[in-house]
């Protein structure tokens, strides 16, 4: 069940970002999720999308240097310690997380996704549902609203 995340490589200097957003707002793609990492001279957003598609043709048409990655999504817990538990279930598999970051809310669900980049995505995938955790799926993502 994972979901393809796209990353874009944009030069660390004013607009960049700027543009990038711009193209992808003049194609109608929505974001659901996003990240910025940056170094002194470029940055990488890591997104997830409406249309991954979309968004990599249109990334494409406008010369942007991008990849895909697959991620999964795992609904947090609206409680204390609702991500320590993900956490929990991940260390007990012995899967190692190499990076993670949050969705938007859904406004009508009220949900949040973090979107996890680990070593072994289908190990990953197995010990969450085990502990009873909900994954989303790029249809579910791209529906959050």
């Amino acid at each position: 069940m994972a979901i393809k995340q796209i990353s874009v490589f944009l030069e660390n200097k004013p607009g960049m970002l700027d543009a990038m957003t711009a193209v992808l707002a003049d194609a109608g793609i929505s974001l659901r999720a996003l990240s910025l990492a940056e170094t002194k001279d470029f940055g990488i957003v890591r997104m997830i999308v409406t249309d991954v598609y979309q968004t990599a043709t249109v990334l494409k048409d406008n010369e942007y240097i991008f990849s895909m990655t697959p991620v999964v999504a795992v609904m947090i817990p609206d409680v204390v310690g609702g991500l320590n538990k993900v956490l929990n279930a991940l260390t007990a598999a012995k899967v190692n997380l190499e990076y993670m970051y949050s969705t938007l809310t859904g406004k009508q669900s009220g949900n949040a996704y973090m979107i996890l980049r680990v070593e072994d995505l289908p190990k990953a995938e197995e010990a969450l549902r085990a502990a009873g955790f909900k994954l989303a799926d790029q249809d579910s993502m791209s529906e959050l609203a």
